[in-house]
């Protein structure tokens, strides 16, 4: 089987490093094109044995084709390629304003729509997977299978694409700028080695995913595992209840603004109205 990457920007080559780091993928099975030869070349002595081209190239010979440009990249892009693929092939989109009734419009090919993350360099986290009209069983669990090596693929409505990308796309950030504030305060506060209380926040974080995803713990169970009443975590939580209100909020609604703007442009150019979406509560 062969799978194509067009794209090999920071996701692009995230998603075939871990592929091959896998062992899904051998560098033969992969073919890459970018709009940059550098890029291209580095990524070939990366990985001695793949193959580079154009975009039509490699979207003609491969089985499987990861599109992994910007959102406003994708219609001069879908233009370009149309006449090179075919109907039993798979496109994979892993853009999330891009929807799947914006390629199936412009692609005689399978469609599907993939959001990963970039837990996938340590094999992990999960792939979020919407699966156009075309695509058999057959189909997705070959998709579903190949991304099964480098984390947890999740099938989601479409209509939550954004929502769930906000925890396990963008997520790994914002837990990051918490963690950031909070060392930060730490080493001011107390004169703690930066590099030790790092290490300790990831050990933490590490166990706390465990927890609620092996454990059988939901979050609020969690918490009141640890936070005794009357006890440290306990008042310092009661702290953070306060200093939170409507931070939460305000950020889906942020995250949610910007999709519906870049799916709007999208629509536009290829021609099509109608964002679909779960309803936010504003």
């Amino acid at each position: 089987m062969k799978v194509g990457f067009i794209g090999t920007g920071s996701m692009g080559s995230l998603l075939i490093d871990a592929f091959l780091s896998s062992g899904a993928l051998e560098p033969c099975d992969v073919l890459a094109s970018n709009r940059s030869p550098n890029r291209l070349l580095q990524l070939q002595q990366r990985h001695p044995g793949i193959s580079i081209g154009s975009n039509q190239e490699t979207a003609q010979g491969s089985d499987i084709v990861f599109i992994c440009v910007k959102p406003l990249e994708f219609k001069t892009l879908t233009d370009e390629i149309s006449s090179s693929l075919r109907s039993e092939q798979i496109v994979v989109s892993i853009t999330s304003p891009v929807m799947l009734h914006h390629l199936e419009s412009a692609l005689p090919s399978k469609i599907a729509k993939v959001i990963p993350s970039i837990t996938h360099r340590v094999k992990s986290g999960t792939s979020l997977c919407i699966f156009g009209s075309r695509l058999n069983t057959k189909d997705r669990l070959l998709l579903q299978r190949l991304l099964s090596f480098m984390g947890v693929p999740i099938e989601i409505q479409e209509m939550h694409t954004r929502i769930a990308s906000d925890f396990s796309s963008c997520g790994p950030a914002f837990i990051s700028f918490f963690l950031e504030r909070w060392i930060e305060a730490a080493v001011e506060a107390t004169g703690i080695d930066e590099e030790l209380i790092t290490r300790l926040a990831g050990e933490m974080l590490l166990g706390t995913g465990k927890l609620l995803t092996e454990g059988e713990f939901s979050p609020q169970e969690l918490q009141e595992r640890v936070a005794v009443p009357g006890g440290i975590t306990a008042e310092a939580l009661s702290h953070l209840r306060t200093s939170l209100e409507g931070v939460f909020e305000r950020l889906i609604l942020t995250t949610h603004d910007k999709y519906d703007e870049d799916v709007e442009k999208l629509d536009a150019l290829y021609g099509r109205g109608g964002i679909i979406q779960a309803p936010l509560d504003r």
